[in-house]
């Protein structure tokens, strides 16, 4: 008996009934031989963590554009904060932490320069066609490895798909991570407004704070104790009733002071600019574009889709380096 069927023999000794089991896995869309130690969702983990769309996560915007400070999160730190908080609940209520670390570690890597704001820009300019967590599954299975994909089990596609508020994952691992999502973006992003000074702590209603708690710290145990003890033994992730309104209230006051704060936001419209002008330009100058996007045009992709591909991969810095060199002219040598 192999390494991997002993831990996939494990899993059913082991995991709750609800759990996600390697061996029951929908499978790839590719056939693949097995792996003599690491069970398929393992091997799915490993495969992002060492993808080049991972990598670039570190210099992609979450909410604040290009801050100095070097604590403020990246999409990649958020992105390990959302694995953590997810592999905590998974383990607590003995579901597949495999396939929840995977979804986790993958649910992003779609995201745009500029964060949110890239996205709305790259939306806008393909007429409401793209949309970050549809374009992580894309650069996954499609641009990842120079077009082949990285060939990943249905179950992780589709935790990752299903990411946003609007979806809804198939697995019980896949709902931790939608859930986790929101519970990590909520509070660090309460932590790097604050060190923003966008709020201070004593703006959040002190009705949220008596039901989640007083500091970011607290509210993040809170909300996490809250899913473990409302989905122990269920078939649903979910909060209990007080916790996840108080959350949604929580969310709220986000938007309406951090998320749409003209201080915070203040550079955003430029971002759309240069997104918008750099979509523009690589459409009139598809031959620049580098050679494996130029085999996936011969292959019969649209330009459009080509285009939005390549920028929706670039990080803050790289889109601003491409945007200077086309758009700002350069001193005399």
């Amino acid at each position: 008996m192999t390494i991997r069927e002993q831990l996939e023999r494990r899993e059913y000794e082991y995991l709750s009934p609800y759990a996600a089991k390697s061996q029951d896995s929908k499978g790839r869309k590719m056939v693949e031989a097995e792996c003599d130690i690491r069970p398929v969702f393992q091997r799915d983990r490993d495969r992002i963590l060492h993808s080049k769309s991972f990598r670039r996560l570190k210099q992609k915007t979450q909410v604040f554009l290009l801050p100095k400070g070097d604590h403020y999160r990246t999409r990649l730190t958020h992105t390990l904060e959302v694995s953590q908080n997810a592999r905590t609940v998974a383990k607590a209520l003995r579901l597949n932490e495999d396939l929840v670390e995977a979804i986790a570690l993958g649910h992003d890597v779609g995201h745009t320069p500029f964060g949110h704001a890239g996205e709305r820009a790259l939306n806008k300019v393909t007429g409401g066609n793209f949309a970050h967590n549809e374009q992580s599954v894309r650069v996954l299975d499609k641009i990842e490895k120079h077009g082949v994909g990285l060939n990943l089990t249905w179950e992780v596609l589709d935790g990752i798909v299903n990411h946003k508020t609007s979806g809804t994952p198939f697995t019980l691992e896949g709902q931790i991570v939608r859930l986790s999502d929101k519970i990590a973006y909520i509070n660090h992003d309460i932590d790097d407004a604050i060190r923003g000074g966008i709020i201070e702590e004593e703006d959040i209603p002190k009705a949220l704070k008596a039901v989640l708690g007083a500091s970011s710290k607290v509210r993040l145990d809170t909300m996490i104790h809250d899913v473990i003890t409302s989905s122990m033994d269920q078939d649903r992730i979910s909060m209990s009733a007080e916790v996840d309104s108080a959350m949604i209230e929580l969310r709220k006051f986000m938007f309406d002071n951090v998320y749409l704060n003209p201080k915070a936001k203040s550079e955003e419209d430029k971002a759309v600019a240069m997104i918008t002008k750099l979509y523009d330009y690589y459409l009139a100058h598809l031959e620049i574009l580098p050679n494996e996007y130029q085999l996936a045009l011969e292959a019969g992709e649209s330009k459009e889709r080509i285009v939005c591909d390549y920028i929706a991969g670039m990080t803050d810095n790289y889109a601003v380096k491409k945007f200077e060199e086309f758009f700002v002219p350069q001193a005399w040598q």
